[in-house]
């Protein structure tokens, strides 16, 4: 009799097993998976109700020129982030490169290619010694990147004085447009984001971040040379920080060493309203530009509406907890 009762549980519980993933729980777990994406198209909609000129093509063009500089600056530090490191330096880094391109170009003479060259190799060199500090060094992450936070932007101020420095013409044509319509940002900002999601699905350095992020020590016993890794990952890091700063400066034909202050918050949300763990082990350079274009889309509207932008500070702290939120939901649907 008892044989037939656990037989007849077991049948009723088989019997209840399609329940789980009812339409509510399938609807939860796909706006678990497609929330930024979801998020942005929701964004969309309720501003280009909200405000007329939303939709203009002109005004979604500035939110692409808007969202550029953060989303480059946001997809070096989805590598970051995969592998369960943060970085702080980013747009210390983005600020320092930039002077560094002017200052060689137009203090010292030298041609701009090799100036551009001059200035990606600043920003890797940032993030070799960030790496080191971490991978080597031991410091936390977050104390080895602020540091270097500093160390970038005292740098800047020194090279150029506290002034800003003339940018070369040639190189400021990366904030132009062709054909008066397409900005090159844009342009730099996709290229960029094709680049990260190579490294990140196709490469054995992108396998290695999961890897890493996942569970460090895994990693090592399985014959990942996780230090050196992580020179990679935070040089990596600081190559797009470097392009980014590039890019900032063209749009705005000089480079300052002021510029970029406070960016490194914007890429660390991006990448987290993107739906990257903070905790490591997850991320994709597709949900990065839509947590930047989600950043950059609040902005745009709330400007548009002549919102304050005090408010605009709450609002996107506000996303930013919300998108913090979802990711702990993931985990625990997940689990």
């Amino acid at each position: 009799m008892s044989a037939e009762v656990k037989t007849g549980a077991a049948a009723a519980a088989v019997g209840r097993a399609p329940d789980r993933d009812g339409p509510g729980q399938w609807f939860s777990r796909a706006v678990l998976r497609n929330g930024p994406l979801g998020g942005l198209i929701a964004l969309v909609v309720v501003m280009a109700v909200l405000s007329r000129d939303f939709l203009n093509g002109q005004n979604l063009l500035n939110v692409g020129v808007q969202a550029s500089v953060t989303a480059i600056l946001a997809f070096g530090v989805t590598f970051v982030i995969v592998s369960a490191g943060i970085d702080l330096s980013v747009g210390s880094v983005a600020g320092l490169s930039a002077i560094v391109v002017a200052w060689a170009a137009t203090d010292q003479g030298l041609p701009v290619w090799a100036a551009v060259l001059l200035g990606l190799a600043v920003g890797a060199a940032a993030g070799l010694v960030s790496g080191a500090l971490v991978a080597y060094g031991k410091l936390p992450a977050f104390i080895a990147t602020l540091a270097m936070l500093s160390v970038g932007r005292g740098l800047a101020l020194v090279i150029s004085g506290g002034s800003p420095v003339p940018f070369p013409a040639s190189v400021s044509r990366l904030g132009d447009t062709l054909g008066g319509w397409l900005p090159v940002p844009v342009l730099v900002m996709i290229a960029m984001g094709l680049i990260a999601a190579l490294v990140l699905a196709r490469t054995y350095a992108g396998r290695a971040m999961f890897a890493i992020g996942g569970n460090e020590e895994a990693a090592r016993l399985s014959g990942i040379h996780v230090k050196r890794r992580k020179l990679v990952i935070y040089a990596l890091s600081g190559v797009f920080a470097a392009v980014a700063g590039i890019v900032l400066a063209a749009r705005l034909t000089s480079a300052q060493p002021q510029a970029a202050t406070g960016y490194e918050l914007d890429a660390i949300a991006a990448v987290v309203i993107g739906g990257a763990s903070l905790s490591g082990g997850s991320g994709k350079a597709s949900g990065t530009l839509i947590g930047a274009l989600i950043l950059a889309v609040l902005r745009n509207g709330l400007n548009l509406l002549s919102v304050s932008a005090f408010w605009q500070q709450v609002a996107t702290g506000l996303v930013i907890a919300l998108a913090v939120l979802l990711d702990t939901l993931r985990r625990r649907s997940a689990r």
